[in-house]
């Protein structure tokens, strides 16, 4: 077998609800700033929920690195993508004129509900106007590998290249399977993460009649309340985490800002139920514990979480039930050395598919830092959601080995261990 080569993240491209690139995300997530709104439409006036994580005022920057003429035929989700994707590179220093071996970059890009704004815009032109009128792009402009198909044709990316589909898992393992990916010899370089756009009438009536979505009515930046007793349910969201993975030899070769080292991940199926976690959180528990291992580390290593924290009260509980699980002693708030939890979602809303790749990137940000960022309006505690979640306002704090959680619907479970460099 031949070695396993060391992981680093050297690019990072975020564009979510709280700001559109990845220095003013950083610093407004530290001051516990919520990009979460209203949203006004006619065609939701007799929709329960009206609090979305929408993304604002991106389209100068798209217009930047996305032609016209590729704009008109593809969907949003693929904007995102295009948007996050082009500031990893230069933030890597990767530059389509630097000479690095092509056909060793790769793409490995995640996604949840894909096209779903082409999929609705074409269905209704089918229905007013007849068949001949839909767009012959709806099916490139829809299908979910077009995120990463783009992201290769427009950065000349050779090697390998996919798009995982395991709903708010769906980015987490895209980070895993590009990390195992260099770990493993297949290729140098990969541009990964997640992009997600489906804020639609359509998606929001099926979360709403599923009870999953909030119906908060106050202050919008108060609707999202991971592990608080107010919480009602999570805040639909989107955006786009684009991360720049290398080989650390290679990385340090060149003398790239080097955000943190990848180094264990963990995948795996609860088995349970089409929607919600197994109870005890078993799947949860064992992605966990095989990343710690796939990362050589013990779990009294671990001096951050990033939990998926989607304020469900459902979500909530197991995945704090699971924390104990995994962690014990080691995680009591009585423990002055314990690990520390947050939900960024509490700012950022849920990103379904791209939470992951964004909560990933947030992570390598905290590590490299020694900041943790809040979790807000944690104001009245749930009794059995009794860890301490960084409340309020985002903590210094020395870590070498953070995690980021990532559940889906369905029982996949997605756990990337980072390290400190």
């Amino acid at each position: 077998m031949s070695k396993k080569q060391k992981v680093a993240i050297t690019g990072i491209g975020l564009i979510n609800p709280i700001a559109n690139n990845t220095i003013e995300t950083w610093n407004l997530l530290l001051k516990g700033k919520s990009g979460l709104s209203f949203l006004e439409k006619d065609e939701l006036k007799d929709y329960p929920c009206k609090v979305f994580g929408l993304v604002k005022n991106e389209k100068e920057i798209l217009n930047k690195v996305f032609s016209f003429n590729n704009q008109r035929k593809t969907d949003r989700f693929i904007h995102l993508a295009m948007i996050a994707g082009k500031e990893a590179l230069l933030d890597s220093g990767l530059s389509k004129e630097l000479p690095v071996n092509r056909e060793r970059f790769g793409t490995s890009i995640g996604v949840g509900f894909g096209g779903i704004q082409s999929i609705e815009t074409g269905k209704d032109c089918l229905i007013k106007k007849g068949l001949k009128r839909v767009s012959p792009f709806l099916i490139p402009q829809s299908i979910i590998n077009q995120a990463a198909a783009h992201l290769s044709m427009e950065h000349n990316l050779q090697g390998p290249t996919c798009s995982i589909v395991n709903a708010c898992s769906s980015s987490g393992d895209s980070v895993g399977n590009a990390f195992r990916m260099i770990r493993d010899g297949y290729a140098d370089y990969m541009l990964t993460g997640g992009t997600e756009s489906s804020i639609t009438p359509l998606s929001i009536a099926a979360f709403g009649n599923m009870r999953a979505i909030t119906h908060w009515k106050k202050k919008p930046e108060k609707a999202c309340r991971p592990f608080d007793k107010d919480r009602s349910g999570f805040v639909m969201s989107e955006g786009a985490g684009i991360l720049l993975l290398e080989r650390m030899d290679l990385a340090k070769k060149r003398g790239a800002n080097i955000y943190a080292e990848i180094v264990g991940y963990g995948s795996t199926s609860d088995a349970y139920h089409i929607t919600a976690m197994h109870p005890e959180g078993r799947g949860a528990i064992k992605a966990i514990q095989v990343a710690l291992k796939d990362a050589k580390i013990n779990k009294n290593e671990i001096g951050y979480i990033n939990a998926h924290g989607t304020s469900t009260k459902m979500n909530d509980i197991i995945e704090t039930k699971v924390l104990k699980n995994v962690f014990l002693d080691h995680i009591s708030p009585k423990n002055p050395n314990r690990a520390l939890v947050s939900s960024t979602k509490s700012m950022t809303g849920h990103m379904l598919g791209a939470a992951g790749g964004v909560e990933i990137s947030l992570t390598a940000l905290a590590l490299k830092n020694e900041t943790l960022p809040p979790t807000i309006n944690l104001d009245h505690p749930d009794d059995e959601c009794n860890l301490d979640y960084i409340p309020h306002y985002a903590r210094d704090k020395k870590c070498e080995y953070a995690i980021s959680n990532s559940f889906g619907f369905g029982g996949g479970n997605s756990v990337i261990v980072l390290k400190k460099i």
